[in-house]
Order: C-alpha cells, then sequence, then structure tokens
C-alpha cells in the first residue's frame, strides 16, 4: 500500500515538475498570438480606411463627371433648341432674296411711270395693289424694309454709294436710297444702298 503511495507521490512530482516548465512557454504563444491579432487589426481597420477614403475620392469624382455630363447635355440641348430656332426663322432667306428683285422691279414701274397719264392710271393702281400685298405677304414672314432716307448712315444696314457734300445737313446722313435694303427677322438680307452727306468745304 505504501509502495503504490509512494508510486503515485512519484508520479505527482514528474508531471508537476513538466507542467511548470510548459508555462512560461504556453504565456509566450499567447502573448505573441495576442500581439498579432491586435496588429492585424490595426492593419485590417487602417485598410479599411484607406478603402474608405479611395470610395470617397472616387464617388467625388463620379459625381463631379455626372454634373460635367449633365452640363454637357444641357448645352447641346440648348444649342440644338438655337439652330431649331434659325432654321425656321432664316429658311426663307434664299427664297426672300430672290424676291427681293420683283418689289424693286414693281417700285420702279411705278417710280418711272406717266403718273399723268390717264390711261396707265388704272394699271398704275394694279400695281400699286400688287407691291402694296406682296409686302404684306412678305412681311408676315419677317421681311422687313430699310429704308434710311435722312436717317444717319449706319455701316451694318446701309452700303455708301457715293458722298456728296452738303450745307443742309450733318455729315453723315443719308440724302438719297438708290436702293432700298431688307432685314429678315433682324438678320441683314441686303443692304440699302444710298449717297451719303459730308461737310462742304
Amino acid at each position: 500500500m505504501s509502495e503504490q503511495n509512494n508510486a503515485t507521490e512519484h508520479e505527482q512530482e514528474i508531471v508537476e515538475p513538466v507542467e511548470q516548465a510548459n508555462d512560461p512557454i504556453e504565456d509566450a504563444e499567447v502573448t505573441d498570438v495576442e500581439t498579432e491579432v491586435e496588429l492585424s487589426t490595426e492593419e485590417e481597420i487602417a485598410g479599411l480606411y484607406a478603402e474608405l477614403e479611395a470610395t470617397k475620392q472616387q464617388i467625388a469624382d463620379q459625381k463631379d463627371s455626372v454634373v460635367r455630363a449633365a452640363a454637357d447635355i444641357e448645352n447641346m440641348r440648348r444649342r440644338a433648341a438655337q439652330d431649331v430656332e434659325k432654321a425656321h426663322k432664316f429658311a426663307l432667306e434664299k427664297f426672300a432674296n430672290e424676291l427681293l428683285p420683283v418689289i424693286d422691279n414693281l417700285e420702279r414701274a411705278i417710280e418711272f411711270s406717266d403718273k399723268e397719264n390717264e390711261t396707265l392710271k388704272p394699271v398704275l393702281e394694279g400695281i400699286d395693289m400688287t407691291l402694296k400685298s406682296f409686302s404684306d405677304a412678305v412681311a408676315k414672314f419677317g421681311v422687313e424694309m430699310v429704308n434710311p432716307q435722312g436717317e444717319t448712315f449706319n455701316p451694318e444696314f446701309h452700303q455708301a454709294m457715293s458722298i456728296q457734300p452738303s450745307n443742309d445737313v450733318s455729315p453723315n446722313t443719308v440724302l438719297a436710297v438708290m436702293q432700298k435694303g431688307y432685314t429678315l427677322n433682324g438678320r441683314l438680307l441686303r443692304p440699302a444702298m444710298v449717297m451719303v452727306s459730308k461737310e462742304a468745304e
């Protein structure tokens, strides 16, 4: 019985030192693991912050791109609307230019005819009515006459064919209109051909 007790005590003696010897190693391993876990957690958090910042920057860039794209689309829409408006306004430009000589000829027929001749009066009245209806028709589509008689010379709408000294009017005044000008919705179709005054010497 005492031999068995001695054997058990002896085993305990052997086991206890072994267990005591393992404790510091285990503690070191646990510490290392805890340190690694702390480091990996910090690195992971730092990585997540970096990803978050990169994502924020990407969102800001995309937002800027979207705003720019929207502005470009708005500009294109506005330009397209302006082009359509101009096309509507000035589609008749070539056609109107072709009609101007007809108006000129009707005006000349009235201007140079013998108004005292009774035989020609009905013809002249017919020409005059034709001219008025013709002028009214083109006016409905934005064609307007430029007749600057007595006005100040304006190079945007008038073309000076000659310059005449005059004491009766101030310099740069339109003395005579040789050919009337026309505009289409404010745009010049043909300048008025005029004689302009200058200061007499």
